[in-house]
Formats: C-alpha cells, sequence, structure tokens
C-alpha cells in the first residue's frame, strides 16, 4: 500500500472542506481515479471530517499522488469559476501564424517554454466544453518542490487575445507572460486592467456576449413654452424624456442581464485647480486620490442610475468606459495645459 505525502493530505482535506458535500458526489464522479465500488461506498450524509478521513483511505489504497489531486481541485475550480479573483492580461501583436494555434501544439509548447524557465513546476492543462484552455501551474523555484497547495490557474480561449488568471506572484508573472506568448504566436503582453469574482462576467464583457444597444434617432424635446400647459403635455414630455434617459442607458451600458462586474477604480493623478487655495495649487506634484464604485452588478447600477435620472445623461465617458473599453481600472491624467482631463489606461 502506497503512502501519501502530507501535501497531497492537506490538498484534499482543503478540497473536500471547500466542496459543498451535495456537489462532492458530481465532482468526484467526473474524476477517473475511484472505482466504482468505491464511489458508492461514500456517504455524503456524514459529516466532512468522516467524508475527508473515508477519502484519505481510498486515495491511500489506489497509491494517489498530489498530482491527482491536482485533477480533482482542477475540476472543482472549472466547475466554479466565479469563486476567486481574476485578472486579464491581453496578447498584443500576433504573428502571422498565431490564428493556427491549435490545443496539442499550445500544450506542447507552453510547458516546453514554462519548464525551461523554471526548473520545478507543475503543468496541468485541460480544454472545457466550451472550448476554454484551462492551466494549473503549481511552482518550485531551483531548490524547492512545485507548491501544490498555492497554484495559479490560467483561462485562455484560442483564438482570442484574452488571458483570465488568478493572481500570481511578481517572480511568477514574467516567467507566465513569457511561456504564454511563446505558445501562442504572439509578440508581447499587456494588463488589461480588468479584474473580478466572476470569471464568466468578466470574459463575457471583453467578448462582448450581452444585448448591447445602438443608437437611434429620438424625437427632440418639446420645445419650452411660456404658457401654461396642460398635465397631458407634461406628462407626455416626461413620458419622452424618461424614454430618451432609458434608451442612453441602455446604449452606455447595454440591454437585459449584464455581466456582473461588482467594482471600478479611477485613480486621479491631476493638478488641483482652485483659484481660492493656493497652497495647494501651486504645488508641482499633482494631485492624487482613488475613486472606487463598488455594487453587487456595477454596470446594472449605472444603468438604473442614468435611467432613473439619479445619473446624467448622455452618460460620462468616465462610466461608459467600463463596457465599452471592458476596463474596470482607470488613470485619469491632465492632457497638457486647461481644465480637461483625458483618461488613460494605468501604465503598471
Amino acid at each position: 500500500m502506497g503512502s501519501m505525502d502530507n501535501t497531497a493530505k492537506r490538498l484534499l482535506q482543503r478540497l473536500v472542506r471547500r466542496i459543498p458535500s451535495q456537489m462532492l458526489k458530481t465532482t468526484l464522479d467526473k474524476w477517473s481515479r475511484l472505482t466504482a465500488a468505491q464511489r458508492q461506498s461514500m456517504d455524503y450524509t456524514e459529516s466532512k471530517w468522516a467524508l475527508t478521513e473515508k477519502l484519505l483511505a481510498i486515495c491511500e489504497e489506489n497509491e494517489l499522488t498530489v498530482k491527482h489531486i491536482a485533477e480533482l481541485e482542477m475540476i472543482h475550480v472549472i466547475e466554479n469559476p466565479n469563486l476567486g479573483m481574476w485578472y486579464v492580461f491581453q496578447l498584443m501583436d500576433p504573428q502571422d501564424d498565431a490564428h493556427s494555434v491549435e490545443l496539442t501544439q499550445f500544450k506542447e509548447q507552453f510547458k516546453s517554454h514554462l519548464s525551461e524557465l523554471i526548473r520545478h513546476v507543475s503543468i496541468k492543462i485541460k480544454k472545457h466544453t466550451d472550448e476554454a484552455v484551462w492551466i494549473r501551474i503549481a511552482w518550485g523555484d531551483t531548490f524547492s518542490r512545485p507548491n501544490h497547495l498555492k497554484p495559479t490557474y490560467v483561462v485562455h480561449y484560442l483564438q482570442t487575445p484574452y488571458v483570465f488568471l488568478t493572481s500570481p506572484t511578481s517572480k511568477q508573472k514574467p516567467l507566465l507572460s513569457q511561456a504564454l506568448v511563446l505558445s501562442t504566436r504572439y509578440q508581447a503582453i499587456k494588463d488589461a486592467n480588468l479584474s473580478g469574482r466572476k470569471l464568466t462576467a468578466i470574459r463575457d464583457l471583453l467578448m462582448k456576449q450581452y444585448l448591447q444597444v445602438f443608437p437611434t434617432k429620438f424625437p427632440s424635446p418639446l420645445a419650452e413654452r411660456n404658457c401654461v400647459v396642460s398635465n397631458l403635455h407634461i406628462e407626455k414630455e416626461q413620458a419622452g424624456s424618461a424614454a430618451n434617459r432609458h434608451q442612453m442607458a441602455c446604449e452606455a451600458f447595454g440591454d437585459g442581464i449584464l455581466p456582473q462586474l461588482q467594482s471600478a477604480v479611477y485613480k486621479l493623478e491631476t493638478k488641483f485647480r482652485d483659484h481660492t487655495n493656493k497652497t495647494m495649487t501651486e504645488r508641482d506634484e499633482p494631485f492624487k486620490c482613488v475613486v472606487k464604485f463598488a455594487s453587487t452588478n456595477l454596470l446594472e447600477s449605472l444603468r438604473h442610475s442614468a435611467s432613473s435620472g439619479v445619473a446624467s445623461t448622455p452618460v460620462t465617458p468616465l462610466l461608459s468606459s467600463v463596457p465599452l473599453k471592458g476596463k474596470n481600472y482607470f488613470v485619469i491624467t491632465d492632457n497638457g495645459p486647461g481644465p480637461s482631463s483625458q483618461m488613460k489606461p494605468s501604465q503598471k
């Protein structure tokens, strides 16, 4: 009988703790490491502690290693993509053959490039039913074995320039970037300034998988009159202006169900302008502050604010740039002399 190492045991214990009992059965059924009899011997009404002990015993019996337990974790993460924090990166400058890269080629290239860059690394690649390529990376370094308790997940849809990943360290990011660029046949990769807790939401936002509304001709608001108008006219004007606001709100943010973003951050780096406050106005360094909008569904909240008249229409580019540019992190800087400001993405 084999003996599981401590990392494998800890990873399995953490997984069973994390997966709800009613979901555990379907997750284990998708994992090909247990026999039918072993799966049937599991009693999911038992406590998490008892389930963990039972699974540990089965895995010991089957002589499973940490790599096998990592497969189980991967199944759980793929089935539940909205649990962690995801960051988006964008591939730049495709080479001529970038569009023809297929899965087998990508897998081989990615594994070989990353293994050349870092001595101890464990890479598992799996294609999901929606065409997404999922990568799980456990990082080691020159002297230590891969740490399976702190993996990085990467999701890439072949033939698109977008890469979604859970936060790698500053040491891992350049290695990952280089392996991705080489294996996808692009020439560079940049931070896309978009992040969120729901992978599906940021993916739908970038790939425009929601109902977009395009400008239409609206009759201009009724001309103001000096004479007293009847209630009917007032109601008609109000209805027209409400419809106009709703149209503008939908043009800016989309219609129907919108991708569930949780926040948008605006970092202000601009000169302070107030003639009554010379101390601040005459400072050489820019005035800095950060404004954060947060909501369970930010785009829906902004659309409602514009539609109901709480926020003014037409919608300011500061807000409409979130769906338009597919970003939720902006740096606003001075655009030369004068009071105008230009919004441009962070250079971090």
